[in-house]
């Protein structure tokens, strides 16, 4: 496996720790900006998904499609009816901001059965959907948005089965030095079984580097993604830019037939002001939007 890529600016001296600041996310406290201090942003924390609009082929954006995706108990689930019939009506759940550069973690876990006639590739499968088309541009009937799915897999309790695998749906990415076109590749890693609670993290930077992450350890790296190779259905002509590069975009998860929970989706932005003498400057960017500083 290969060893996580982080910028030596992420890895703090004993005397920041020491003295960090306590700061909420939104800026600066009375005491001051530490620009070592990891800004995460809650995307979900068990409060509330009010910054999530769903999408479910076949019906139009914000329609939350017989109630699957849930918030209750502080968490964030997908649901299916006892008696619900899979008829093809794929579903994402999109944040409700586009990012560039960043690291995302998820906590989550997989429970109960399949929802009845589901696909068998679908079984204990969700995915984060990384640099997703803008909801707005999806069509009708799509089943997946143009993006970079990090497969979200459960074992069956028997089976060896990777997790944070890497799928492309309307995408194209190279793997080491080579073009990968096929729609999914393995990554590396261990299987997880049961209901157990998982966390996943993918370092994103723009379209120079993307690595999927499970237990400190490097599972998939990726870099270049395009618009390309097909994998999805009922798309807008408009929004298939083939060869176009992805370089940002929304994040999104699925609901693919099979019960999920999330206890904890969070994201920690490496784009914004690069400029020391600004209150808001963050030694762990690494892009720069200076059009954010604050003095």
């Amino acid at each position: 496996m290969k060893k996580l890529f982080l910028p030596k600016q992420f890895y703090w001296s004993a005397f920041s720790i020491l003295f960090v600041s306590a700061i909420s996310w939104h800026g600066c406290n009375s005491f001051g900006n530490d620009p070592d201090n990891e800004e995460w942003i809650f995307l979900f924390e068990g409060s509330d998904i009010d910054k999530w609009t769903p999408k479910f082929s076949g019906f139009e954006l914000g329609k939350n499609y017989m109630n699957r995706f849930v918030f209750k108990d502080s968490l964030l689930s997908v649901r299916y009816a006892i008696k619900d019939t899979f008829k093809g009506n794929f579903g994402h759940l999109y944040y409700k901001d586009k990012f560039s550069h960043y690291r995302l973690k998820a906590t989550y876990r997989f429970v109960d059965q399949q929802m009845i006639d589901g696909p068998r590739w679908a079984f204990r499968n969700n995915g984060l959907m990384l640099h997703c088309q803008t909801p707005s541009s999806i069509g009708l009937e799509q089943d997946f948005p143009i993006s970079l799915e990090l497969q979200l897999l459960g074992g069956d309790g028997t089976k060896s089965r990777t997790n944070a695998n890497l799928c492309t749906p309307g995408t194209n990415v190279i793997i080491g030095d080579s073009l990968f076109t096929p729609h999914c590749v393995n990554s590396t890693s261990n299987t997880y079984h049961n209901d157990q609670w998982v966390e996943v993290e993918a370092l994103v930077l723009g379209d120079s580097l993307i690595q999927h992450i499970l237990e400190s350890e490097v599972v998939m790296e990726y870099s270049k993604p395009t618009i390309g190779g097909g994998g999805i259905s009922g798309y807008k002509e408009s929004a298939y830019l083939e060869g176009s590069a992805l370089k940002e975009g929304y994040i999104s998860i699925q609901a693919e037939t099979h019960p999920i929970d999330f206890k904890s989706i969070q994201l920690l932005n490496l784009c914004g002001c690069m400029d020391k003498k600004a209150k808001n400057y963050k030694s762990y960017f690494l892009k720069a939007d200076n059009s954010t500083c604050i003095y």
